[in-house]
């Protein structure tokens, strides 16, 4: 079967780390990656940076399907600002998954996210929209991600947690059951979360204590 072509918006380390498990899931074809102007006609990992975002909308005259490359630690402003510019230009987002992956049968998955190697989403969890399940991280029972949200590697959240959207929780981070963490979190690596938190707040340590 032939494989559809996909094209690539952003050329960071992310993007990387996204080539391989779109080669791994073996679903698609990298036809061209879109970075900053002064890099177009350079490689990464062997595929051609062949346009920028100036070039978007023409691109999505060509190619259908489009994942986001940007990668996400204080802000998801770009990812969504990117994610809306595809949507309307009617390109679309599959969900990208690893090979070695699991991802519950009664679990759900947004549009436009990458479920990365080693990840484990379980029974009823809820994943949004143009999120990153960076590797190695657990998605409990029943727990629900807001779109535009980077759970980064190895990150446990357990059962029945809310995430907001464009929440970025670091790596490491254990977030104990039944907890709700609103919108827009920024989270420092390795911190354990054993209350609710609000949002557009930034929070580290063991347990978490805000910082601004």
């Amino acid at each position: 079967m032939k494989k559809q072509e996909l094209i690539l918006v952003g050329g960071g380390g992310h993007c990387k780390s996204c080539i391989d498990v779109i080669e791994a899931e073996g679903k698609f074809r990298i036809a061209g990656i879109v970075d900053l102007p002064e890099k177009v006609g350079d490689e990464i990992l062997g595929y051609p940076i062949i346009a920028t975002d100036n070039d978007l909308e023409e691109l999505a005259t060509k190619y259908k399907y489009f994942h986001i490359t940007i990668g996400q630690i204080k802000s998801a402003a770009l990812r969504i600002r990117i994610y809306f510019l595809l949507k309307r230009m009617g390109a679309e987002l599959p969900v990208i998954k690893s090979p070695l992956a699991y991802v519950s049968k009664t679990a759900e998955i947004g549009e436009g996210t990458i479920v990365m190697h080693n990840v484990l989403v379980n029974s009823e969890a809820k994943i949004g929209n143009n999120c990153i399940l960076n590797t190695g991280s657990l998605i409990e029972h029943e727990s629900e991600i807001g779109a535009y949200s980077h759970i980064s590697t190895n990150v446990v959240i357990n059962g029945q947690c809310q995430i907001g959207e464009a929440t970025f929780i670091g790596s490491g981070s254990i977030i104990i059951n039944n907890l709700t963490l609103k919108k827009e979190i920024v989270l420092g690596a390795g911190s354990l979360v054993t209350k609710d938190l609000n949002g557009k707040t930034t929070y580290i340590g063991c347990p978490v204590r805000r910082i601004k």
